[in-house]
């Protein structure tokens, strides 16, 4: 295996948080000042989005998807994803998490950072005739990211959504 395939998953404890956190930080800012990465992620989201337009999901706009622990289900994102993101923030902060089982960026149900939202959330929707479809355009579309950090030679890391912006926004 490469070094750029094997990947950080799940969530950390202990002096492993503290290493992980220090090397997904680094290797989101090396990331997130290379505009190519940045491009790489957006060719490819416009990608996604012509097949989800294709499918026409319904979205009722209920927050929901937004409100991972009440739903059941958790957002993971790679290392490019958040190296894109945090390009697009420039430097804007991370909200407060005030509600720990949702995404901190979701106000009066609705996304905060639609237009960069990571891919998880552009593939997500409670539609119910989505389930035939999305699972197996998630798996496609993940391996397309992971081939991506393959040839932009950036590590992978695989982390769920507030592990990661907890790491990035906690300077230590």
């Amino acid at each position: 295996m490469s070094r750029t395939s094997a990947g950080i998953v799940g969530r950390p404890v202990g002096f492993a948080s503290e290493v992980m956190s220090q090397t997904l930080r680094e290797n989101v800012n090396a990331a997130s000042q290379r505009p190519e990465v940045a491009e790489a992620i957006e060719r490819l989201y416009a990608e996604l989005q012509l097949e989800i337009d294709a499918r026409r999901p319904l979205c009722v706009i209920s927050g929901r998807c937004c409100k991972f622990d009440e739903y059941g289900h958790r957002l993971y994102v790679t290392t490019l994803e958040l190296a894109t993101f945090m390009r697009r923030r420039a430097g804007t902060p991370v909200p407060e998490f005030t509600d720990p089982g949702s995404c901190p960026f979701q106000s009066n149900k609705l996304c905060g950072v639609h237009a960069i939202r990571p891919f998880g959330c552009r593939m997500f929707f409670c539609d119910a005739t989505a389930a035939d479809w999305q699972q197996a355009a998630y798996e496609r579309y993940h391996a397309k990211l992971k081939q991506l950090h393959e040839e932009l030679a950036v590590p992978y890391a695989y982390v769920e959504w507030r592990v990661a912006l907890g790491m990035l926004s906690d300077p230590d």
